[in-house]
């Protein structure tokens, strides 16, 4: 049996990947593969599920697990060795997709100037309305089209809905030393720019994970110190807009005023929906700041 053409790799750890196997499954062609990869999620009944879907049974895709959790760097690397195509294609596990977006990647691949690319993110309409302040916060710095994309360059890549050649990747894995949430997949297409073509298309993806403010407010917490881990070896990524407002902070000693002040602001439902918005971006940013001082390159 001849290598596949495209292998697409869905870690996850938790979230049921279930949705996204039978949309991949629907839309896959003949020299396509599928690998999702359990990321030690803490209950094996996922994974069981997974292991009987017809899918899997019938060998049209195949279902990994790591008795630890690697994280998410760790979880794509460990993907990116186990797939066998020319071209590695990663989705996240809560992912909603169009009609026609397999066939619209092959297409783009098989003509590909280019070494990796980002698609793009759709903010899925139906959640958008319960989780308004993350459907605006998305809206203000991710949905943007394959235009505006690429005048930020590989600062607007993202892990999920991002295809890249197996040769690239494998001179080029993620950073397992980014630990927790965020900042991982940014520094690896910074990285990857320095050796490989990237790209920016338009083929977007919905996601389907938007959540609550507390949740966010968890989740910039938590990779504050990626941030700052990013900033330090990455200077020349300074100009960032979070990136200037971080340093300002950290200048102004204003970090621990700013992370006091704003998760109050960001959940106050009588605000307009902008002011929270700008309240997390603040915060996402002070906790950065704090991180500075820790981190070095």
């Amino acid at each position: 049996m001849s290598a596949p053409f495209l292998s697409v790799l869905i870690p996850f750890h938790g979230d049921d990947p279930s949705a996204l196997l039978d949309a991949l499954l629907a839309q896959a062609g003949p020299d396509m593969e599928i690998i999702l990869f359990d990321d030690g999620s803490p209950a094996a009944d996922v994974f069981e599920r997974l292991s009987a879907h017809p899918g899997v049974l019938a060998g049209k895709a195949r279902a990994l697990r790591s008795e630890t959790n690697l994280q998410r760097s760790g979880a794509r690397n460990a993907l990116a060795g186990a797939a066998k195509g020319e071209w590695l294609l990663f989705l996240d596990a809560d992912m909603e997709l169009p009609d026609g977006f397999l066939s619209c990647w092959q297409a783009l691949l098989e003509s590909a100037e280019f070494d990796a690319a980002y698609g793009g993110y759709l903010v899925p309409e139906t959640k958008a309305g319960q989780f308004a302040v993350h459907a605006a916060l998305a809206r203000a710095g991710d949905v943007d089209d394959a235009a505006a994309r690429a005048k930020r360059g590989a600062s607007a890549f993202a892990g999920s809905n991002m295809a890249v050649r197996a040769s690239l990747m494998a001179s080029t894995p993620f950073d397992e030393t980014y630990r927790g949430w965020g900042w991982e997949d940014v520094d690896w297409a910074v990285r990857a720019a320095r050796s490989g073509r990237l790209a920016h298309i338009d083929n977007p993806a919905g996601h389907g994970g938007l959540q609550s403010v507390d949740r966010l407010l968890a989740k910039f917490a938590e990779g504050g110190v990626n941030y700052a881990r990013f900033l330090a070896r990455h200077p020349d990524q300074a100009s960032l807009p979070g990136a200037r407002l971080a340093r300002l902070l950290a200048q102004w000693r204003l970090s621990g005023p700013v992370q006091a002040l704003a998760p109050a602001l960001s959940r106050a439902s009588t605000l307009p929906t902008r002011a929270r918005v700008l309240a997390l971006k603040a915060y996402k940013a002070a906790c950065a700041a704090a991180a500075l001082k820790e981190v070095t390159p």
